[in-house]
């Protein structure tokens, strides 16, 4: 009887322990005390260390201490020439938008469209330069808070949000 009972709940264990590994690790908004331990306060970006501004840095977490997050490059007087505008550390596979990010640092910024309700948007390799993908946001309906960059726990939007604009994004297990 204890030898079934016992039996019983290391199967109930295994089976819960299972269904958390399927799921993947938990993620939530990372803190800014978090975020300014993991970002640079100057991002390496090709040959140049350009200044970040961290009172717009945001990022997730996930139980395991891997982050993905992001901030806004201070990029007067550099060579950005509107090529990019943000740095983004990626710990953990993510695919924004159809653009699959492998565990690296990016940079990327945007160009408007025509009709303005859309931005186009360019990821490169922070360290060459080289262009990864490009992807379009979409203005958020409803959106009443503009950040110049919040990424948003899967839980609650899965969105990497640019001013009222988003990407929605799928993280890789």
């Amino acid at each position: 009887m204890k030898s079934l009972a016992r039996t019983s709940i290391l199967l109930t264990a295994s089976l819960v322990a299972s269904t958390l590994a399927a799921k993947g690790p938990a993620w939530r908004q990372a803190t800014q005390t978090e975020l300014a331990a993991v970002l640079p306060s100057r991002a390496p970006v090709i040959s140049e260390h350009i200044e970040t501004e961290m009172r717009t840095a945001s990022g997730i977490v996930d139980s395991h201490g891997r982050y993905i997050a992001g901030v806004v490059l201070i990029t007067a007087g550099y060579s950005a020439d509107g090529k990019y505008s943000h740095f983004l550390i990626v710990q953990s596979p993510i695919e924004i938008g159809g653009v699959q990010l492998t565990p690296g640092n990016y940079i990327f910024g945007w160009t408007r469209s025509p009709n303005g309700d859309s931005l186009n948007v360019h990821f490169n390799d922070a360290a060459t330069g080289n262009q990864v993908g490009t992807t379009d946001a979409h203005w958020i309906e409803g959106s009443t808070r503009i950040e110049s960059l919040h990424i948003w726990p899967p839980q609650e939007k899965s969105l990497v949000q640019i001013g009222r604009f988003g990407i929605p994004y799928k993280l890789i297990h």
